[in-house]
């Protein structure tokens, strides 16, 4: 976990005692809040911990704590529970989670391309997902943004969960490995990161996702309803913080300071810079707007309408939602452009 509070800590032991107590008195103005990111990757996360190291949250106002908890259905849980005021989760699971009544809202389309893709083997047999009816896809978790995204692929080459087909949740990076090597999965849905970091551990993979599911973004900053309605403000000051740094990651001029805030944010990741620099080329790349978009964080209303249609002819959800647009708006996104402009 890497905190702003820490941040300012390790800053304020480099600087002369009277900066220091300045740093601290601003300090006590900021407002506290929580974060959570549905892995401990902070390459994954990358436009927070940028907003972090370079102090945009600071020049909002605001003190942001990150923790990291185990997939989309654990942060929607999180938010809902009042126990973190921003989350990434997946568009499948927050869809999800709106039919039971959680009015979770998409506010920032992170991964504007697809984050995740089926992989096997490098050296196995499969050469498409039709070949996989009958077979064992492994997740990372039971009810991430990863299941959603596969079931929808599957569902696309007309194969049912359970029926055609079976998820197992494996883990990712080590278990994931062992679950390959022991034959219990013969694929496995992975998000970018997962699949550079199952090859960096010497488990070659390729993907043999069809390209039309490339449009499907992935994972986005979410916030409650509630939050939205009454505390306008701080949704607005998150979202001018996050573009900023979002658009400062992107600058290839900046590189080495955005690689040192990774670190920072998870200190594992940093150890290996080559294998660091290599990920976080791969999680950016997917961060950039598709061609005919509207610049970063915007959400093409078709593609959450497929989204759904996915999750309804997959058995994932019962029905479609009364209002899809609820879940989800580019007001904020059109703000954060506007602050980086």
């Amino acid at each position: 976990m890497f905190t702003r509070r820490l941040f300012s800590a390790a800053l304020v032991a480099s600087l002369p005692l009277a900066g220091a107590l300045g740093t601290a008195s601003l300090a006590q103005d900021l407002r506290d809040i929580t974060f959570v990111q549905p892995s401990p990757s902070a390459i994954n996360s990358f436009p927070v911990f940028v907003a972090i190291g370079e102090g945009f949250f600071e020049e909002e106002g605001l003190n942001v704590t990150v923790e990291a908890i185990n997939g989309s259905g654990a942060v929607l849980q999180a938010l809902s529970a009042g126990q973190a005021h921003f989350g990434r989760p997946g568009p499948g699971p927050l869809i999800a989670a709106r039919t039971r009544g959680v009015d979770a809202v998409h506010i920032y389309n992170v991964a504007a391309r697809s984050n995740f893709g089926i992989a096997v083997q490098e050296g196995s047999d499969y050469q498409n997902v039709e070949e996989l009816r009958g077979k064992v896809i492994g997740t990372g978790t039971a009810d991430g943004a990863e299941v959603g995204f596969a079931r929808n692929v599957m569902t696309g080459a007309g194969m049912k969960d359970g029926t055609d087909y079976e998820f197992l949740t494996v883990g990712d990076g080590g278990p994931a490995t062992a679950a390959f090597l022991n034959g219990e999965i013969d694929a496995y849905s992975a998000s970018t990161a997962d699949t550079a970091i199952l090859n960096q551990r010497g488990m070659a993979v390729r993907d043999i996702t069809p390209a039309e599911f490339g449009r499907f973004f992935g994972n986005g900053i979410a916030t409650m309803g509630d939050t939205i309605r009454n505390d306008r403000e701080l949704v607005e000051a998150w979202s001018r913080a996050f573009a900023k740094g979002h658009a400062f990651a992107l600058d290839d001029a900046n590189r080495e300071a955005v690689l040192a805030h990774l670190a920072a944010g998870n200190p594992q990741e940093g150890e290996d810079k080559e294998f660091q620099s290599a990920l976080f080329d791969a999680v950016r790349s997917k961060t950039v707007p598709a061609e005919g978009g509207e610049g970063l964080g915007w959400y093409p209303a078709e593609v959450w309408q497929e989204w759904q249609d996915a999750l309804v002819a997959g058995g994932e959800v019962d029905a479609p939602l009364d209002d899809l647009s609820a879940a989800w708006t580019n007001e904020f996104a059109a703000i954060g452009r506007a602050a980086v402009n």
